[in-house]
């Protein structure tokens, strides 16, 4: 498996398990609890979990907040159609303007809630970073796709 199949895999995963959790945490299986309380505990690592900031299912938040649910699920989109269509090479300043193009929205919308202008809805949050969520997949996923394997540096006969 390529590197960049793996982490869309990863994404998979974590997408799968930020969406099921609140589901999960309220089984009576121990272990499904307990593996629920692991997916919080990591998306709590990378991310506020503010309840007001959160979409639910039944009743319970999502292990991540709206901004970051709409960064992981355009990421994992993105990266399976970059795995499906190939991408195309493209030079680093213009990756840079893509993705900084990308964070545009998401950089608007944290700015008005820091300066307190506006207070967008967890939609808005969530859509919001879906242009960036998309493209950093995408290049990331072009970058593995080009980068050589590590075969191709063995010396020969090794």
């Amino acid at each position: 498996m390529t590197l960049a199949r793996l982490l869309v895999f990863s994404l998979l995963l974590w997408v799968a398990a930020v969406v099921f959790a609140p589901i999960a945490i309220a089984s009576p299986v121990p272990a499904i609890a307990r593996a629920a309380l692991i997916v919080y505990g990591a998306g709590g690592l990378v991310c506020h979990q503010r309840p007001e900031r959160s979409f639910q299912i039944g009743g319970r938040q999502l292990a991540v907040c709206a901004r970051c649910t709409g960064l992981y699920v355009s990421a994992l989109a993105s990266g399976l159609l970059a795995l499906i269509f190939g991408v195309a090479s493209m030079s680093p300043s213009r990756a840079r303007v893509w993705l900084g193009a990308a964070a545009l929205p998401t950089l608007l919308t944290v700015a008005l809630e820091l300066a307190h202008v506006a207070y967008p809805s967890n939609m808005t949050r969530m859509l919001s970073a879906l242009p960036l969520g998309a493209v950093a997949a995408w290049l990331v996923i072009g970058a593995l796709h080009r980068a050589p394997s590590t075969d191709q540096h063995r010396a020969p006969g090794t």
